[in-house]
């Protein structure tokens, strides 16, 4: 075996946790490999010979990748977004694929990723290294040219955004699965009190049409119009298929194949509290829908 084959293995072996970093980071898979992909071809130009931990060394380099990409992405917007959707990951309803589950875990459900994007690109490193990796904060400060207490405040901020920001879903999937199940069954009937029973009353909708579908995106909050605007878009019904997106119950409304619909569901204590859907076609016709082939 050469050099170049060693570390092309050494790397595969930590992949799928350096995906996992530059997702939480960027909130886009297309991003997160680009930002991955950005890693391997730093190692293969560096001297690691003398480097003991390669693991968190790619860490390191990866989370830089993905600093470097957060303040580019901040430049080159001149206005902020007030409705944005970050990229599913879509899973079978049945189970999660091997690959996607180190991806799928409890932290990364599309709401707290909205809320994520809403922090400064020093402190969502700080945060997502250290609350989500355990990575001290001594190695995150060399990374934003920070002191270690500096970089724990960053931390500390961003953790006070986060929490109470988005309440801690049901932990069982087949609880959320019935809630869910029963919003999309009062919708499909016309029940308007229905659909208010299983939202709670300050649920939250957030829908992202992207640029191409400007007029989808809105931001409605409050059970009676988010009941109002599910009645709307009842017809869509018999499109819906059940689905794991990032990790809890979902779906994904495909027609003739092709996506029109993605929405991921907070359900909390028995009651949806968020509902976060993108509508975007140009990100929706990246997304995979084998996973959900029986």
């Amino acid at each position: 075996m050469d050099e170049q084959e060693w570390l092309a293995n050494r790397f595969q072996e930590h992949r799928t946790h350096l995906r996992a970093v530059a997702y939480r980071m960027l909130g886009s898979l297309s991003e997160a490999d680009d930002a991955v992909q950005e890693a391997w071809l730093r190692l293969g130009r560096s001297d690691t010979s003398d480097v003991e931990n390669l693991g968190g060394w790619l860490t390191t380099v990866t989370a830089r990748v993905c600093l470097n990409m957060l303040r580019s992405r901040d430049q080159r917007r001149e206005d902020p977004l007030d409705v944005h959707v970050p990229e599913p990951i879509l899973g079978h309803r049945d189970g999660v694929d091997p690959e996607h589950e180190v991806l799928l875990a409890d932290a990364v459900g599309l709401a707290l990723l909205v809320v994520l994007e809403t922090l400064a690109p020093a402190e969502r490193l700080a945060f997502v290294l250290h609350d989500m990796f355990a990575v001290p904060f001594d190695d995150i400060a060399p990374m934003l040219e920070r002191t270690p207490a500096a970089t724990r405040q960053l931390a500390s901020r961003a953790r006070r955004r986060v929490q109470g920001a988005v309440p801690f879903p049901d932990a069982d999937l087949t609880r959320q699965r019935r809630v869910v199940d029963a919003f999309f069954e009062a919708a499909r009937g016309g029940d308007f009190d229905a659909l208010v029973a299983v939202l709670h009353p300050d649920v939250v909708l957030r829908a992202d049409g992207g640029a191409l579908r400007p007029e989808a995106s809105v931001l409605i909050r409050g059970a009676r119009a988010v009941a109002g605007r599910a009645l709307t878009f009842a017809h869509l019904a018999p499109f819906v298929r059940p689905a794991l997106v990032n990790g809890a119950a979902g779906v994904v409304v495909a027609r003739h194949g092709q996506p029109v619909t993605v929405m991921g569901f907070t359900v909390a204590d028995g009651m949806i509290v968020h509902i976060d859907a993108l509508t975007d076609p140009a990100r929706l016709s990246r997304l995979d829908l084998a996973v959900l082939e029986d």
